[in-house]
């Protein structure tokens, strides 16, 4: 159970974005600024496996100001939303002990929503159906993703993330276990928080942004990319493994790449171009997710 948030003139000051906009940097200087720590709300860093690949910040950064959820759990164990709300609000009643603000930054939409608003709870689905879901979208690609959802949740194509695969992958699984679209469990109810919220997003313009995805991902590989993945590929013997019952940490953008790399089904410099340009997917996904949330107010990095 969390522990009670307390009230009396709290807040947060969540930073967004996309990736590589510049969020740590800006993120440290405001928390300095207020004498208060850094929750971070990304999916990945979390993963102590995970660095370099996931831009955590580094340990200078780190010694600079408190960071939370960072490198704080296994690619075993299980992290989802529902986690990160209740890991996030705990952490939150430490802080406002000693401090009336807090900082979090991140760009899982999803991590920001659940903290901000809550988040509703899914049914359980059935592994079988997951995995042969999985197994058909490795083999078939996102139109026969798309088309599934739209014959059994035409509820959830009307208005869903179509080009989302992780999405309609959830909303199939969930319909196909329960006979109920993913809709139906989506209350849209949003719970009161204890304190109040203020959200800066960070952009900058599109071209400007890609340029620094793709210079950072050649830092990246430059700063050992390509051996860190090694490492993982080696210790989850993902040679073997069938793909679909890999951790679901593993298939994250500049890891899976050079896993096919490995796999002997990409060469290198293919593996680092589509890293790069699946980067610049995601960061478009982020922006097309933040920018529905008319409360965020828009800065450029140095604002």
């Amino acid at each position: 159970m969390n522990k009670a948030v307390p009230t009396g003139g709290k807040s947060i000051v969540v930073v967004v974005g996309p990736t590589a906009v510049g969020k740590t940097a800006y993120a440290i200087k405001l928390a300095l600024e207020l004498g208060t720590e850094i929750i971070s709300a990304d999916s990945r860093q979390c993963y102590r496996e995970m660095n370099i690949g996931v831009a955590r910040p580094s340990p200078e950064e780190l010694a600079m100001v408190k960071h939370h959820f960072i490198a704080s759990h296994s690619i075993l164990d299980v992290v989802n939303a529902a986690v990160f709300e209740s890991y996030a609000l705990n952490v939150l009643s430490r802080i406002f002990e000693l401090s009336d603000t807090a900082v979090v930054v991140g760009g899982t939409g999803l991590y920001i929503k659940a903290l901000c608003e809550g988040i509703d709870v899914l049914p359980q689905v059935y592994p079988a159906v997951r995995r042969e879901i999985i197994n058909n979208y490795e083999k078939l690609g996102l139109p026969w993703l798309q088309e599934q959802v739209r014959l059994f949740d035409p509820e959830f194509y009307a208005e869903g993330e179509i080009q989302n695969p992780r999405r309609l992958m959830r909303a199939l699984e969930v319909v196909k276990s329960t006979g109920r679209s993913i809709r139906s469990f989506q209350s849209g109810k949003i719970t009161s928080r204890p304190f109040s919220i203020i959200k800066v997003g960070l952009d900058l313009p599109r071209e400007k942004l890609y340029e620094r995805i793709n210079y950072r991902v050649d830092r990246m590989m430059d700063a050992g990319l390509l051996q860190e993945a090694e490492d993982i590929f080696n210790r989850f013997n993902l040679f073997s493994l069938p793909k679909n019952s890999w951790p679901t940490a593993l298939n994250t953008v500049g890891y899976s790449e050079l896993f096919d790399y490995f796999k002997g089904n990409l060469g290198l410099a293919e593996a680092v171009e589509l890293i790069k340009q699946h980067t610049r997917n995601y960061a478009k996904r982020q922006l097309t997710w933040f920018r529905k949330d008319r409360s965020i107010q828009w800065l450029p990095p140095g604002g």
